[in-house]
């Protein structure tokens, strides 16, 4: 049974997305940004997947404005992709964010048609609703054009709608 809880141990945090980051080099084989992604992780709103005691995946959120909150990071270990655990994760951080009062939500990956890993990673926001907003070639450089993705949260009393 998979358990979803919001980490608020900075340390724990960094321990949590280091272990399941490095796990996972096709997305962040580039050392210099996993190392950031963690460092950021210890100040942002982190969600996590346990099976058990063992940390399976994590989601991070950060806000970017007073009406917009960045889904910053997600990673979920390999073993347990298309199991529903990422899934599980952003309808947490969804949730958190609409009740925390942001209007927006935005995530930031490679555009489509340039890595089969990242084509199943755009996929995937686009299964969760979000739509597309921008793609910014030179934001990443060229050979990594940034596609950026929008959800609108209607803010409903209790969650979101």
């Amino acid at each position: 049974m998979i358990r979803i809880e919001v980490i608020e141990n900075n340390n724990e945090k960094k321990r949590i997305s280091r272990a399941v980051l490095e796990s996972l080099p096709e997305w962040f084989g580039i050392e210099s940004a996993r190392e950031k992604y963690i460092e950021d992780s210890a100040e942002q709103t982190m969600i996590a997947a346990f099976d058990g005691e063992k940390e399976v995946g994590f989601i991070c959120l950060n806000e970017t404005g007073s009406d917009t909150v960045e889904l910053h990071v997600l990673g979920v270990l390999k073993e347990y992709h298309h199991k529903g655990i990422g899934s599980k994760l952003f309808k947490k951080a969804r949730k958190i964010a609409s009740e925390s009062g942001y209007s927006f939500i935005q995530v930031k990956t490679v555009a489509m048609g340039k890595y089969p890993e990242y084509d199943a990673t755009n996929k995937f926001y686009l299964s969760l609703g979000f739509k597309e907003f921008e793609v910014i070639p030179e934001l990443w450089g060229e050979e990594n054009p940034c596609q950026i993705y929008v959800m609108h949260l209607e803010i409903i009393k209790g969650g979101y709608k």
